[in-house]
């Protein structure tokens, strides 16, 4: 607020000093850029420890928070510009305290503006209709006479000057307050994240600052400086013995010069004076630099403190002369280095003002050799086999520094290398058992000895282990807001007459009676089943399918569930897909959750894993229900269409099964085009007795996508 105003703040509020509060003791006041903004953001959210309800917590929140200094009968109204002495009373500054809407009739009242609309976020602030947090934030809500909120609407904030008002499609929220209006939306950005993006609640560019900041809200920041009336919110808010008081703080009220440091923009003020001052002096030069505790890809080091005429914020650590880390300690362990190799390491001081220190005399360490190969894989397991192809799972191997990658052997013939404990073998013989073996290597090509040896045997092709629909999301929301969706993630739709869920209460080990399926599943689509008596609209919208909640269906069975009970999915009474462990007991594996089924699984598993495939996500999580992030890509889809055999070959010819017209190239290890040649959308081969015993690339492409994959021939 540029107004000023000329009081004495209420007692509670009286004292301010140029330097920042205690509350931002734990934060690293000296980082920039995306690193405060999170630290920041840690902050207010972990302090949010009370949330007010709408009503009575807000109303009394405002009516002490937005008290008038001069009167402490009346409230301040944000966008108010007049003393009330004009017959318009919509444009009120000031208004009696009491006088505010909790009647029928709102005209000449006072309510609450959200500054952030509650629509404008994504999702809305009010997504599960409870008036709850983020709709209930008290450092989002304001006093505002009713009519003039009613005017505001969600209309974006727009540039402007003089009072507040439309401006064009847009409102501008008035000299007075336009300051207030930027730190609000910071905070909420802050506090909410992507819900709440200043892109979309303002109108401006964002191609100036590191994220959806847009230049707007830094322009008012810096335009406006922070006012008293501001000022009295956070000393209310963070005293939780205050009993309608959150915990937090708006940092940008405290000193708009974090903004500035966030994300860029003109220079806004610094009420803390530790961003502006005149100190010009670099600390001393760290010294006593030790390094201990040396294996093969970490170091621990530390040093003497440095000292300074204000004080030290934190130390830079350099490796070979590159900026490694930043910490406020006096210690700090290096990783992931690689073995044997002589690094120097340097550390500078800095402080608040951001004077550096020279760096400290380097110092040079030597990571251990390492020597030691890693554990040998184990646990191997062969799984949904087809005429062309099986999967491999084993357990992670360990080791002294870390395993890079396992080597696949087929019949003691190297077949592929990979990064992660699982693995798709394609283009197979059909009715054929191959020996499986891995190794495991680290970073310096340590190899384990290889596994034992496991048979894997492809079927006959007329018994494969197909593709099938599989849960992709588990919903276990409050009150009734209970939802299943299924995915779809075949190359053609899935009529759904014969599948069915079931739920095992408390995980008891017996299955409830089973809710049959209708309808059709497009491919790349999804299934959403929710329970009758869900309030969330999301879901609302979302629903393919609606369990009526009565007796008759006690209550929505299975979409009834609490966190204990797994739900399965059946197919002609076959269990292909679980989630939770059947007769598991009441482990409250999913309570209070959205599990959501991870991007990287495509097939269903009767056996529960939730950690390797699927992701967390707070109670009332809903934004993706109805998405597709399950979804194959069309290269995905076409690949499941392609078989190459037999591979490994011992013959001149190699047979690829493609129900497209293909070209088809074959290269080298070194990327030398050997073979090239088109095939029909029929049974087709290609001629590879011209070819050596080797590894070789065969890319087959089909318009504008290509497929490409290793054959082998011995």
């Amino acid at each position: 607020m540029k107004k000023q105003l000329l009081f004495l703040l209420f007692s509670l509020y009286s004292i301010f000093i140029l330097a920042q509060e205690s509350y931002y003791n734990d934060v690293d006041l000296n980082l920039t850029g995306i690193s405060l903004k999170e630290a920041l953001a840690t902050k207010i959210i972990t302090t949010h420890t009370n949330n007010l309800s709408y009503t009575p917590g807000i109303w009394n929140a405002v009516m002490i928070t937005d008290m008038n200094p001069l009167d402490n009968n009346e409230v301040l109204l944000i966008y108010g510009f007049e003393d009330g002495s004009d017959s318009d009373s919509t444009n009120d500054r000031e208004r009696n305290i009491n006088d505010n809407c909790t009647s029928n009739s709102c005209v000449g009242l006072w309510n609450r503006e959200h500054v952030y609309p509650t629509s404008l976020a994504t999702p809305d602030l009010d997504q599960d209709g409870t008036n709850g947090p983020p709709y209930a934030d008290a450092h989002n809500l304001r006093p505002c006479d009713s009519q003039r909120n009613s005017s505001r609407g969600n209309k974006k904030f727009i540039s402007g000057s003089g009072n507040s008002g439309p401006t064009g499609s847009g409102w501008y929220p008035g000299d007075e307050w336009k300051g207030d209006v930027a730190r609000i939306i910071m905070y909420m950005y802050l506090r909410y994240d992507d819900r709440t993006l200043p892109s979309n609640v303002g109108i401006g560019s964002n191609s100036d600052t590191p994220d959806d900041m847009i230049d707007l809200f830094l322009q008012w920041n810096a335009d406006d400086p922070v006012s008293d009336i501001e000022k009295q919110r956070n000393p209310y808010h963070e005293n939780t013995s205050n009993s309608d008081a959150q915990g937090n703080r708006n940092p940008f009220i405290d000193n708009p010069r974090l903004a500035t440091r966030i994300w860029g923009g003109p220079e806004a003020e610094d009420i803390w004076g530790i961003y502006s001052n005149t100190d010009t002096e670099a600390p001393s030069i760290p010294s006593g630099l030790l390094a201990t505790n040396i294996t093969t890809n970490s170091i621990e080091l530390s040093w003497d403190a440095s000292t300074d005429n204000i004080g030290v914020s934190s130390y830079d650590v350099y490796i070979d002369g590159n900026l490694e880390a930043s910490t406020s300690n006096t210690n700090y362990t290096a990783t992931e280095l690689s073995s044997n190799i002589t690094y120097d390491f340097t550390v500078s001081a800095r402080d608040i003002a951001e004077n550096i220190s020279a760096q400290s005399s380097p110092l040079s360490v030597t990571t251990q050799e390492d020597i030691e190969a890693p554990s040998v894989p184990t646990n191997i397991v062969i799984s949904d086999e087809t005429d062309v192809s099986f999967k491999i799972t084993w357990d992670p191997s360990t080791d002294n520094t870390e395993v890079i990658h396992y080597n696949i052997y087929l019949d003691d013939i190297f077949y592929d290398m990979i990064n992660v404990s699982t693995y798709i073998v394609n283009g197979l013989t059909a009715s054929t058992t191959y020996i499986v073996t891995l190794e495991a290597v680290d970073e310096v090509n340590n190899t384990s000895a290889q596994s034992t040896p496991v048979n894997a045997t492809t079927t006959d092709g007329n018994s494969n282990t197909t593709m099938e629909l599989l849960i992709s999301e588990y919903v276990e929301g409050s009150s009734n807001n209970k939802a299943i969706e299924i995915a779809n993630l075949l190359t053609s739709p899935v009529e759904v007459e014969g599948y069915n869920l079931r739920r095992d209460s408390n995980g008891s080990g017996e299955w409830s009676e089973r809710f049959d399926l209708t309808g059709t599943i497009d491919v790349g689509d999804v299934m959403v089943i929710i329970n009758g008596n869900a309030d969330a609209q999301i879901l609302i919208n979302e629903a393919d399918i609606i369990v009526a909640n009565n007796q008759s269906t006690n209550y929505g069975e299975p979409l009834n569930f609490n966190g204990n009970d797994p739900v399965g999915l059946f197919k002609d009474d076959v269990l292909i897909d679980i989630v939770g462990v059947f007769g598991g007991g009441s482990s409250n594996f999913a309570k209070d959750v959205t599990l959501r089924r991870k991007s990287t699984i495509v097939e269903p598993n009767t056996n529960f894993n939730l950690d390797n495939e699927w992701e967390i996500f707070p109670l009332n999580t809903f934004d993706d229900i109805g998405g597709t992030h399950l979804t194959l890509s069309t290269e995905e889809y076409l690949w499941k269409q392609v078989s190459i055999y037999p591979n490994p070959t011992l013959n001149g010819f190699l047979n690829i099964k493609f129900n497209k017209d293909a070209k088809v190239e074959v290269f080298s290890i070194f990327g030398k085009k050997l073979i090239q040649t088109k095939i029909n959308h029929l049974d087709s081969s290609i001629d590879i007795s011209s070819l050596s015993k080797g590894i070789y690339f065969i890319k087959i492409s089909h318009k504008e996508l290509s497929l490409s994959t290793k054959i082998i021939k011995i």
